[in-house]
């Protein structure tokens, strides 16, 4: 029974309290045997890492990243100086700065940093959402990567360096400028001009949508002039010199766009009028460079923020059910909430394990990962190869999409404390994942890229092969069926006729490819498993 108390008592301090003590890494025995045995010979170094980096996640970053989410701290521009010169200068809070010179040092691409140190980092640093850095983390990523395969001059050299062991102990940022106002993920109808002159190339016309519009050098798709192939670049946000005198590279910030999520994250329309830039890879390879290494990187990422969001959602969720009291019972006890935690807790889980499984299995590619399609490698290689390409895709559109399903859930374990965005940091978690939905291919172009390249290989790479290959250890069964709704699907003709049967193939192959990436994920979660109480 309950009477009346003016000055009623209750408080959330207990919940409060245990938040801010939390370690990331030190407070989750999950992710310490995920990484014990996912990551082999490497487990202590890693551990070793994480355990130092969980400390500045955790606490300092986290505190961080709360305060540059507030509505008054977001970024805006300053487009002339009081001599009305064009400056284009992107305003930010100090917080913002500090935060990114501090992650940033942690020198992710650094020859001293090993891809698995890289990856705990970055799973650790995305549980604080994106704060201005989990999506120039990635972008310099791609640029790294792809310069570490075609850098041939002094120029994207030099670039290559700033990125992975830093100027004067600063480390550059990186961005990707693929997308035009006529069609985002359409990259081979991008209309930006490159032209050869007097031996420097040069870019003309607009991108529409440049986030990390921040950085220091951007990877830029454009077309030769009198070409209609795309070619990659490489452009430096400023010419030697011209950083301090706030004089952009031959092209204008126009503005910088309203989000829904990753606010503090600037993404800019852009006008360019001569910028010089540094042709990277062949010029005809443009479109083939950027989905198969730039995107690649970029996509795998998506899964792992996934993974570090869910779980930090679902963490904050159960302790809240623990100590919130409700008609006389913690609310934990009721067995509909019990059954939603148990069920987030589980997806982030199969998330996380599938992520790392997929990070290992991605490691152990001979000669790492190419542009296109491989045919020059035994049949073996090719198999194993097109088999990352496509589980990095299926995990991109399943992650993304379970993620916002979790903190959905958590959120409403919160009650109407779940969308409050002073209570926790759960709505600005949901934002941020409804983005990585859309961002580097949403669901549609990546289930219908999948369709056309099954069905490309199907006459070296049958359904049922790809299947054993990448579900072996399921339910035999269950592969079967899997292996007969695959083979019927990949039997009609394309997913371009707009008539009632191919929307429901459509429809029918959405529903399996996440099917098929969910079975990936708890085999992944039962191999950790089995291994854990071996």
């Amino acid at each position: 029974m309950s009477l009346p108390d003016r000055n009623n008592p209750y408080n959330f301090d207990e919940f409060l309290t245990w938040r801010q003590g939390v370690d990331y890494y030190g407070d989750d025995p999950f992710i310490q045997k995920v990484v014990r045995h996912f990551t082999g010979n490497a487990w202590e170094k890693v551990d070793a890492t994480a355990r130092s980096v969980s400390l500045k996640a955790s606490f300092r970053w986290r505190d961080l990243a709360e305060r540059i989410a507030l509505p008054e701290k977001r970024p805006f521009m300053m487009h002339y100086d009081g001599h009305h010169r064009r400056i284009d200068r992107i305003c930010r809070p100090g917080e913002t700065e500090i935060l990114e010179q501090e992650v940033f040092a942690e020198a992710f691409f650094s020859a001293q940093t090993t891809p698995w140190e890289k990856l705990i980092k970055m799973y650790l640093i995305y549980q604080n959402g994106e704060a201005c850095v989990a999506c120039p983390i990635t972008c310099t990523e791609g640029l790294v990567m792809i310069l570490e395969k075609f850098a041939d001059t002094p120029e994207t050299k030099a670039i290559l360096q700033d990125c992975k062991e830093g100027i004067d102990g600063r480390l550059a940022i990186g961005a990707q400028y693929l997308s035009e106002i006529q069609g985002g993920s359409d990259v081979p109808a991008n209309l930006l001009e490159a032209v050869e002159e007097g031996g420097v190339w040069r870019l003309y016309g607009t991108k529409f949508f440049c986030s990390a519009t921040h950085a220091d050098y951007c990877v830029v798709t454009a077309k030769p002039k009198d070409s209609d192939k795309v070619a990659l670049f490489v452009l430096p946000s400023w010419l030697p010199g011209d950083k301090e005198k706030e004089i952009r590279n031959g092209y204008t910030i126009d503005r910088i766009k309203w989000k829904m999520g990753t606010s503090e994250l600037t993404t800019g329309e852009l006008t360019f009028n001569g910028a010089v830039a540094y042709p990277v890879g062949p010029l005809d390879k443009g479109v083939a460079n950027v989905v198969g290494i730039v995107l690649t990187y970029s996509r795998l990422t998506v899964g792992l923020s996934a993974a570090a969001s869910m779980t930090r959602a679902v963490r904050e969720a159960r302790k809240y059910a623990e100590l919130r009291e409700a008609f006389g019972l913690k609310i934990g006890q009721f067995p509909m909430v019990a059954g939603q935690l148990a069920a987030i807790d589980h997806t982030a889980k199969r998330t996380t394990a599938g992520a790392f499984k997929l990070y290992r299995e991605f490691l152990s590619l001979e000669g790492g990962i190419k542009g296109g399609l491989a045919t020059d490698e035994p049949e073996a290689a090719r198999k194993k190869r097109f088999d990352i390409r496509e589980l990095i895709m299926l995990q991109k559109l399943a992650a993304s999409w379970d993620c916002t399903d979790v903190i959905r859930m958590a959120m409403s374990i919160f009650g109407g404390h779940g969308v409050m965005e002073d209570f926790s940091s759960l709505p600005r978690l949901y934002r941020d994942a409804a983005i990585n939905e859309l961002w580097e291919g949403p669901r549609n172009v990546l289930l219908t890229q999948m369709h056309r390249d099954l069905q490309r290989v199907a006459d070296w790479y049958k359904p049922a092969d790809f299947i054993e290959n990448n579900l072996a250890g399921l339910d035999e069964a269950r592969r079967g069926e899997l292996v007969k709704e695959m083979t019927e699907l990949l039997s009609h003709s394309d997913l371009f006729h707009l008539d009632d049967k191919t929307m429901e193939v459509c429809r029918r192959w959405d529903v399996f490819c996440h099917n098929f990436f969910h079975a990936y994920q708890d085999l992944a979660l039962q191999e950790f498993e089995i291994a854990k109480n071996c």
